[in-house]
This record gives structure tokens, C-alpha cells and sequence, in this order.
């Protein structure tokens, strides 16, 4: 990360930089707002750590012209200490974090390594993004929480391998879109994308299906028969629901897995494949593999790279964007009242997006109008207030936590400082709890 340091006094400005560097840092300095205007128009800076008080030009003017000529660029302001007035202003401008003097060097490695990784993640999403858009991807992700950009980081990275992956992620939260999104960026992408839900398949006909077999095999093969195997081999194979796979049938899966061969039933003759395999379930395989339902061979086997999809209560700020994503699906010419969609996004949503597409079908078929408010919504949602007595306490709490958190937020027009003061917690702590909740600026 290229930093920029902005500080009148030069006994700061050597301290922060002779400290980040020897973190590893690309750091340049300024004693004024002049001179870091002028850097800043000749590097490609990603943060800069302003002081506030400076003769020439303030902290504040310093950082709007930034904005205005890069708005994507971070920026931490050094600030008296106590100065909450001041640090309220800068995060309007657009800070995205702030510092009081003297400088705790621990504290400010700790923001600028959280800024690194978001940066970061925030470049994988987009390349994946972009990619999507301009090769025409029959596929679209659509929203922008942080943990919806993880995800498409993970993906970013895994997608070019020919590693096994494995997609955790409650009913209706999209895994099969995960799995084709892996395919599609892979070098396999011109190959088959073969998808076999584990769940739906008979037991007795389960080596069939995946290895194929040869005619006279058993009663009723009348023919011969390739298995999801054959049929997928060069591209991609999706094996949805693994969680269900037979234990007879977890060796010769892992076999074939291992060997890249497989041997229809019936067949003598071993058969080459070239398949990359991803699997997904929303059953815990930990857990299954100690209750001795799962070997623990085949799960490190499928859970080379782990995907881990959020369920939709963790990435409500994503909401919106679905509603509109759905409403432009369907066709729809209506749009939601603000308080409809607040009250849409209250909602817990145990089936996830499945359950919100449903929700929309639903709402605009029935509505009376174009514009739809609250009492046009299903009646789980228009009389939701917040309790979900088939959770458990501690998911309830957090629910309610959660929900605390936004309200500040909103409430305080999402500056930080004044949120964590409304709620009698220190910034920092509520930092932690955003974090840990899945709340972002974005859920403005």
C-alpha cells in the first residue's frame, strides 16, 4: 500500500514513517497541504494520514480536494485529542477513519492492515464483476456488503485452480450460482457444467449415475450409460447437496476423486477423467464426520478451498439492490415506499434470497398499485417486529443487537462517533460489532 503522510511537525511525520516502513509500507510525506496536493497529483496514493491543524491549508480542505479528485482513495485524520466535533466533520467529508493524538502506532498498524485487506477484496470482487459484464457471464451477482465482496474474492482466486471446492450455505443463499460463477471463470469454462443434486438421487441408483454402466449391468439397463463423470469431463462437476451421498458410496467417490478414473457398473475397464469438482451442502460435514456419518478422508478430500456463503439476515444492506434486481427481472413498473422497504428489510428471511424472490413474486402480483407500501406486504412481514421464537437465544440477541447498531447508525446519519456515543460504547467497539454483524457504510 502507497501512504501518504501530511504533517506540519517533522518529529511526527519521520516517527510515522520510519515506523511504516519498516512494515513493509510505500511511504512519501508532506509538511503542508500544498506539497502533499502536489504529490498527490504525481503518485497513485491509496491512503493518506492527515493531520488536522495545519498552517497553511486545515486537514479538512486538504482531504475534500482529495475526494474531489479521487474519491475512491482512504484517508485517516489526526485529530486532537477529545476533539469529537472535529472527527464527526472529517468522517462527512469522507475519512474513513479517524486518530487522536498522540498516535497510537499499534492502533494505526491495526486501520491501516483492516484498509489493506478491504482493498484488497475489493479489487478481487471487482475483477470478478468486471469479467462477468464484459464476457456476458449468464450470471450476476448482485449486491455490495462486505461479506458478499468476500466471497467474490475467494472466488477470484480459487476459480483459476483446479483445486476442489467446497460451498457451505444455508437453503436458498445460491450456491448453485457460486458453482456456476467457479465454472465460468475457470479454464475449464468451455467444457460441460454438469450438476448432480446428491439429495434426489436413490441409493441403489447412485454408482450409476455418477460412474455410468454398461448394458446388462442390472435389471433394466437396456443400454449403455455414462455417469455424471463421463458427461462432465474436461469442465466442471457440482455436486450439490453432498451432505446426502451414501456411506457405501463415500469410498468410491474419494477413489475416484484420488485417481482421476473411474469404472462403470457392470465395466472391467478403467476410464480417464478431467473434471474439476465443485461440491456444496448446507449440513455441517464437521460435525457429521464426528458423529461418524461423513469420512474424514473424503471431507479434507472435497474441502480443499472453502466458500462460505452468508445467509441473507448477515448482508441485509444487500436488500435493496435485490428488490430491484427482482422488480427488473419480472418485469415489474412498481417500486417500494421507503417504509415498505424498511419493513422488508427487518425480516429475517430463514429461506434467504429464494425466500425474498417469492416474496417480491407475490407482493407485485397482488398489489393494487404501482407504488407499494407496507400493508401490500405478505402478512410474516408487515407484522414482523423483530422476534424469531424458533431461533436460539443467543442468534435472537444478536438479531436484536444488530438491529440496535442500524438504528444508531441511521439515527446519527452514519457517523460512526456519534452512533458509539448514542449507544454508550466507545468507536472502536462499535467497529468490532459492525464487523462482526455484517454492517457497512454501503447500508445507506
Amino acid at each position: 500500500m502507497h501512504i501518504l503522510i501530511v504533517d506540519d511537525e517533522k518529529l511526527q511525520r519521520d516517527l510515522l514513517q520510519g515506523f511504516l516502513k519498516k512494515q513493509g509500507f510505500d511511504v512519501e510525506s508532506a509538511a503542508d497541504g500544498q506539497e502533499a496536493m502536489q504529490l498527490f497529483m504525481d503518485r497513485p496514493f491509496e491512503l493518506i494520514l492527515l493531520d488536522h491543524r495545519m498552517p497553511d491549508m486545515n486537514g479538512d480542505e486538504v482531504l475534500a480536494k482529495i475526494k474531489a479528485i479521487n474519491p475512491m482513495v482512504r484517508a485517516i485524520m489526526i485529530t486532537a485529542f477529545g476533539a469529537v466535533d472535529t472527527a464527526v466533520r472529517v468522517m462527512q467529508l469522507g475519512a474513513d477513519d479517524f486518530l487522536e493524538k498522540p498516535v497510537d502506532l499499534e492502533e494505526l498498524l491495526a486501520k491501516i492492515r483492516t484498509m489493506e485487506d478491504q482493498v484488497l477484496i475489493r479489487d478481487d470482487a471487482k475483477r470478478v464483476e468486471e469479467t462477468i459484464l464484459l464476457d456476458k457471464l449468464p450470471v450476476r451477482m448482485v449486491g455490495d456488503s462486505n461479506a458478499l465482496q468476500e466471497v467474490l474474492s475467494i472466488i477470484s482466486r480459487a476459480a483459476p485452480t483446479p483445486w476442489t471446492v467446497l460451498i457451505h450455505g444455508e437453503t436458498g443463499t445460491g450456491k448453485e450460482l457460486i458453482a456456476r460463477l467457479l465454472h465460468l471463470l475457470s479454464p475449464k469454462k468451455d467444457g460441460p457444467f454438469i450438476e448432480l443434486n446428491c439429495g434426489a438421487v436413490p441409493e441403489s441408483l447412485f454408482e450409476s449415475e455418477l460412474f455410468g454402466h454398461e448394458r446388462g449391468a442390472f435389471t433394466g439397463a437396456d443400454n449403455r450409460r455414462r455417469g455424471v463423470f463421463e458427461q462432465a469431463d474436461g469442465g466442471t462437476l457440482f455436486l450439490d447437496e453432498i451432505g446426502e451421498l451414501p456411506q457405501a458410496m463415500q469410498p468410491k467417490l474419494l477413489r475416484a476423486l484420488q485417481e482421476n478414473k473411474i469404472t462403470r457398473v457392470g465395466g472391467e475397464q478403467a476410464i480417464e477423467v478431467d473434471v474439476r469438482i465443485v461440491a456444496a451442502t448446507n449440513r455441517n460435514l464437521k460435525k457429521m464426520v464426528e458423529g461418524g456419518t461423513f469420512r474424514e478422508d473424503l471431507y479434507f478430500r472435497l474441502n480443499v478451498i472453502e466458500v462460505e456463503i452468508p445467509p441473507l439476515r448477515k448482508r441485509k444492506e444487500d436488500i435493496g439492490a435485490l428488490v430491484e434486481f427482482f422488480l427488473e427481472k419480472f418485469g415489474a413498473a412498481c417500486s417500494f415506499a421507503p417504509q415498505a422497504l424498511h419493513q422488508l428489510t427487518k425480516y429475517n428471511f430463514p429461506g434467504n434470497i429464494r425466500e425474498l424472490e417469492h416474496i417480491i413474486q407475490r407482493t407485485i402480483t397482488l398489489a393494487r398499485s404501482s407504488r407499494i407500501g407496507q400493508r401490500d406486504l405478505p402478512p410474516e412481514i408487515r407484522n414482523f417486529r423483530g422476534e424469531d421464537p424458533g431461533s436460539d437465544l443467543n442468534q435472537r440477541l444478536a438479531e436484536v443487537e444488530r438491529q440496535m447498531l442500524i438504528d444508531a447508525l441511521e439515527s446519527n446519519d452514519w457517523v460512526q462517533t456519534r452512533a458509539a456515543e448514542s449507544l454508550g460504547i466507545s468507536e472502536r467497539v462499535l467497529r468490532y460489532k459492525m464487523d462482526k454483524a455484517g454492517i457497512s457504510k454501503k447500508q445507506r
